[in-house]
């Protein structure tokens, strides 16, 4: 099998170019280093040094013959998707766009694309399921909900299969610190420096906190499951940042200092996952605790 992976050299992408290599595929990644890096990708994997948004692209997709595309690459900070909103559409909307085109022109056999629960936005519900208004209170949550309705017209017009999953918080090694998604990596970075960890609001906002391998087993489920599927990829349990400092604070085995800050634009106060849908018709389930998953994460940041 031949897949191309959009983003590989990134977080998530990286950790799923392993796994794929792992079962023999061929794979081939599209990643221009803007906030990959390339020390993070096997060197059994082909790296193009190229843009989602440029005719390069489109046509390497033709040049390869993927059986799957596997899209990762984004613009995935939502404080700079509000401060730069037309950079996060070019490349998020305009990005996508021109990697579906490809996928279309080359008859590619599955477009696995990573989505977000950004999409729900400040929703009111103690657990979300697919089912529920997507309100976006971001640029990023509202480009991302954008691409999704792209993949599946592009579906309908041309008969593409897909299968898109939309992801809780992700965590784990390779994580780079910023961000609200990154939220555990940042307070990582913090007490590798011994700086003070910053608590935006009052600490009690929510998160569905998932392991980047949890993620990346459910991509590998999605190539011969859940076709024309939405999808959330999550753990299904609420934790507050709060309960996070403290889990890490049982695993740093020290004091650690806290600094309360105001709340920022465009963060979501709560935000669980109903996973059920995904258990279902990906045959898949999370297997990493949150305190499992942040020791290896803490270990790999030390």
């Amino acid at each position: 099998m031949k897949a191309i992976v959009t983003g590989g050299a990134g977080f998530i992408g990286s950790h799923l170019v392993d796994e794929l290599l792992l079962k023999g595929t061929e794979v081939h990644v599209i990643d221009n280093l803007n906030s990959g890096i390339s020390s993070n990708l096997n060197p059994g994997a082909k790296l193009y040094n190229i843009d989602i948004c440029s005719p390069q692209a489109k046509s390497l997709i033709k040049e390869i013959s993927p059986d799957a595309v596997f899209h990762l690459a984004a613009q995935a900070d939502v404080g700079r998707s509000i401060k730069n909103p037309s950079e996060d559409a070019k490349v998020n909307i305009d990005g996508t766009i021109n990697l579906l085109e490809g996928c279309v022109e080359a008859s590619v056999g599955k477009f696995i694309f990573s989505s977000t629960s950004a999409v729900y936005g400040n929703i009111q519900q103690d657990t979300i399921t697919e089912k529920e208004p997507t309100i976006p209170s971001s640029f990023y949550g509202l480009s991302k909900l954008v691409a999704e309705n792209y993949i599946k017209l592009f579906s309908e017009l041309f008969g593409l299969p897909f299968t898109i999953l939309r992801y809780a918080n992700v965590y784990g090694p390779r994580q780079k610190p910023k961000g609200d998604g990154g939220v555990v990596s940042v307070f990582l970075e913090r007490l590798k420096v011994n700086e003070p960890i910053q608590i935006h609001g009052d600490g009690e906002q929510t998160r569905d906190f998932i392991f980047v391998k949890d993620v990346v087993s459910a991509n590998i489920a999605a190539l011969n499951n859940a076709d024309g599927m939405t999808l959330q990829i999550s753990t299904g349990k609420s934790i507050s940042i709060n309960y996070l400092l403290e889990s890490l604070t049982t695993i740093h085995k020290q004091p650690i200092l806290r600094e309360m800050v105001p709340s920022r634009t465009g963060d979501i106060k709560h935000s669980c996952l109903s996973n059920e849908l995904a258990k279902k018709h990906l045959n898949w389930h999370p297997l990493i605790p949150l305190k499992e998953g942040l020791h290896h994460a803490y270990i790999q940041s030390i």
